[in-house]
């Protein structure tokens, strides 16, 4: 019994490390992505493939772990409704931009490279639905600034689209 103590703790410890690796190295395939846009005021447009976030286990993850994002993607928090909301960068280990989006699909606010690691809270400052987030740098590398539109489903709610 005692020969197979060390094998069998060795494999114990290869399979928790590579689920560690893979946790780590991307977000969970199992997310649904859907395709977004962001149309600048000076008439340009940027598209995104979003990791959605739209359940209360997905909007408390997030980005947590994920050490590679592409440049052409983020993450769409959906809240539901609109509220402030609060944002932090908990077991996050990428800088992101993070934008702050009203229920008619207008940027309210942007927070640009937030800190990896960080506890601080970071607040919508008025009241959003959905918050998305980009790798650090990206909306000022394309000139995303607030009052600019994402057009997305999530913001057409008040047509009945869902």
């Amino acid at each position: 019994m005692r020969r197979y103590l060390l094998p069998g703790f060795c494999v114990i410890v290869l399979v928790l490390g590579l689920h560690t690796m893979t946790i780590a190295s991307g977000v969970p395939a199992s997310m649904p992505v859907e395709t977004l846009a962001i149309m600048t005021s000076d008439g340009e447009r940027h598209e995104f493939s979003a990791y959605m976030a739209d359940t209360p286990a997905t909007r408390a993850r997030g980005l947590m772990y994920v050490t590679r994002l592409e440049p052409d993607h983020g993450m769409l928090f959906d809240f539901e409704w609109p509220h402030v909301i609060h944002m932090w960068m908990k077991n996050t280990p990428l800088s992101l931009d993070m934008l702050f989006i009203d229920e008619h699909g207008v940027i309210a606010r942007i927070e640009q490279r937030t800190k990896p690691f960080s506890t601080e809270i970071i607040s919508s400052g008025s009241e959003v639905l959905a918050v998305l987030e980009l790798n650090g740098g990206q909306t000022e590398k394309l000139g995303i600034a607030a009052g600019d539109r994402v057009i997305h489903r999530l913001f057409d709610r008040g047509n009945g689209v869902r």
